[in-house]
């Protein structure tokens, strides 16, 4: 079955495609817009964005002008990483919601454990209150599921043993060469789904000799195999382009890596920078 047909279940039980189209320094207004209806008109049934990328009122009117169904429909958006009160987790709640013009939220995460202004900071005690209204919001209908980006395992398990609610995603930056292994390990042993962005390392990858080499095994290319590895590793990729050929080109995945060439590219190491990114 093709890949875009293809969904994964949650904890929950609530289904979520395959793989997700991501709009991180997609710009507002036209580029937002038309990255989003070709990605839908292509294929994609599942749009990422967030409330700091500022595009998701071009991400809800293409959502809307593509006329497809909403229960065909999964959208993500997320919290910013430096709200961390209950009170203020709903109100940027709403405000997303509003600017993407839907009634419900398939998914939401808190973007990131501390600021982006202050990467580290330890906020365990305001994660704590945003994840508690985040349950609210998810008991109350308001959102299909709820989980995380950026978190470690010590983060995970900050909000877990406060409210005995376990994320059902954990968005990181995950691709050939950064799989964090421990923390993939810890969030498949608690059926928490790894969403892989950065699937190309924001680029670093696309002209990489020894994934080049690869490509070529397989008469395909490298964004392909990068896809195709996080997909076969039981991951969730999030590729991003404004492009349309290749938006389209990134749904096309008629292969699978073998055994041994999967073992090849998870001993991989440090092949492209391991940072985290603004994401």
């Amino acid at each position: 079955m093709e890949i875009k047909n293809l969904d994964i279940e949650l904890s929950n039980k609530v289904k979520i495609p395959a793989i997700g189209f991501g709009t991180w320094q997609v710009k507002d207004g036209q580029e937002a817009y038309n990255s989003v209806l070709y990605a839908l008109q292509a294929g994609y049934r599942h749009i990422d964005t967030a409330y700091v990328y500022g595009n998701e009122a071009s991400v809800g009117q293409a959502i809307k002008d593509s006329k497809l169904d909403r229960k065909n429909l999964f959208i993500t958006t997320k919290l910013p990483s430096d709200i961390k009160t209950y009170d203020d987790t709903f109100k940027y709640f709403e405000e997303s919601k509003k600017a993407l013009g839907l009634d419900y939220i398939d998914l939401y995460l808190i973007h990131a454990p501390w600021p982006w202004s202050n990467v580290g900071q330890n906020c365990d005690k305001g994660n704590i209150e945003a994840w508690k209204a985040m349950i609210e919001l998810y008991n109350r209908g308001e959102i299909r599921a709820i989980g995380v980006s950026n978190f470690s395992i010590d983060n995970i398990k900050n909000i877990y043993e406060a409210t005995k609610f376990m994320p059902m995603v954990n968005q990181i930056r995950y691709f050939i060469g950064n799989t964090q292994p421990k923390l993939s390990e810890y969030c498949k042993d608690n059926n928490i789904l790894i969403e892989a962005y950065s699937p190309f390392a924001t680029g670093e990858l696309l002209y990489n000799s020894k994934l080049e080499e690869i490509a070529k095994k397989y008469n395909t290319s490298i964004p392909k195999i990068c896809l195709q590895f996080c997909i076969q590793n039981g991951t969730l990729p999030l590729p991003k382009s404004v492009h349309k050929e290749r938006i389209y080109d990134n749904l096309e995945l008629p292969f699978e890596i073998s055994k041994e060439d999967m073992e090849y590219l998870n001993s991989l190491d440090g092949i492209a920078s391991k940072r985290p990114l603004r994401y």
